[in-house]
C-alpha cells in the first residue's frame, strides 16, 4: 500500500475538521468495571449499588448484572461486544424495568450523537426472542432499541444511533430493560456519546467530502511540482 505525507497546513486543516466532533465524558460505557469473575457474572441491586459511573435504577429489589465475556449458559455463549464485559439489564432470575442511568456534562445547543449496542439471543429457551432497551433522556422516553436477530448459540449485537440537542449543562441518560419477565437476557454494551457541535453548523465531513478534499490537495501538490519543474527548465 502506498503512503503519502500531507503538508503541515493540510494536517492542521484536517485536524480542525475532525476536532469539531468530540467524545462526551460517558464513564464506563463498555462496563469494564467492576470486574466480574471469569466466565461468570455479578449482580448490582437497584438503589443499593452504583456501578462505576452508573446508577442502578428501577423497582426496589431488582438487579442488573455485569457479565464476563466467557460466560456460557444453556448452550449459549455470552460474548461481549466490546472488551471483556457487558451489562445484562434483566439481572438474575426476575426482571422488570430496571436499568442504569448517568448524568453527563453537555453544552446547551450542541447536537449529540448517542451510540449503543444491544445484544440478543434466541437460544437456551429462557432468554426470549428479542432484546429491547428503552432509552430515556432527562427522565422522558427517547427511543426504544429492539434487536430481534436470530442466534441460537450466542449473542448477536446490533448498533443503534440517535441524536439530540442538549438543553442544559448536564443531560441524564437512562437505559432500561424492555423485555418481558420471562426473558432472561438483554445485552447492553459500548455506549458512546459524541458532541457534534452547535446545531446548524458544519460538522465532520462525509467520507466523500474528505475524499474530494484529498483530491484537491493532490491537485495542489501537482501544481507545485509543475512550477518547480518549470523553474529548472
Amino acid at each position: 500500500m502506498k503512503s503519502f505525507r500531507l503538508s503541515g497546513f493540510a494536517t492542521l486543516l484536517i485536524a480542525g475538521l475532525a476536532g469539531q466532533a468530540s467524545a462526551a465524558p460517558i464513564v464506563n460505557g463498555d462496563f469494564e468495571t467492576p470486574l466480574s469473575p471469569n466466565a461468570n457474572f455479578l449482580n448490582y441491586a437497584v438503589g443499593t449499588a452504583t456501578l462505576t459511573g452508573w446508577n442502578v435504577v428501577g423497582p426496589v429489589g431488582e438487579v442488573v448484572s455485569i457479565v464476563n465475556t466467557n460466560f456460557v449458559q444453556n448452550g449459549v455463549a455470552f460474548h461481549a461486544q466490546s472488551g471483556n464485559q457487558w451489562l445484562d439489564l434483566t439481572g438474575f432470575n426476575n426482571n422488570n424495568t430496571e436499568g442504569v442511568s448517568q448524568s453527563v456534562a453537555t453544552v446547551i445547543g450542541d447536537v449529540y450523537q448517542l451510540s449503543l449496542w444491544v445484544g440478543n439471543t434466541t437460544g437456551g429457551s429462557i432468554f426470549g426472542t428479542t432484546s429491547t432497551v428503552n432509552v430515556q433522556l432527562n427522565g422522558s422516553a427517547f427511543h426504544s432499541a429492539v434487536n430481534s436477530d436470530v442466534n441460537t448459540t450466542g449473542l448477536s449485537w446490533e448498533q443503534y444511533t440517535y441524536a439530540f440537542t442538549a438543553t442544559g449543562l448536564s443531560t441524564t441518560l437512562a437505559f432500561l430493560n424492555g423485555d418481558p419477565s420471562g426473558d432472561n437476557s438483554n445485552g447492553l454494551d459500548n455506549i458512546v456519546l459524541t458532541d457534534l457541535g452547535p446545531a446548524g453548523t458544519n460538522r465532520v465531513p462525509e467520507p466523500m467530502t474528505i475524499g474530494l478534499f484529498g483530491a484537491g490537495l493532490a491537485g495542489l501538490a501537482g501544481m507545485r511540482r509543475k512550477r518547480k519543474t518549470s523553474k529548472t527548465e
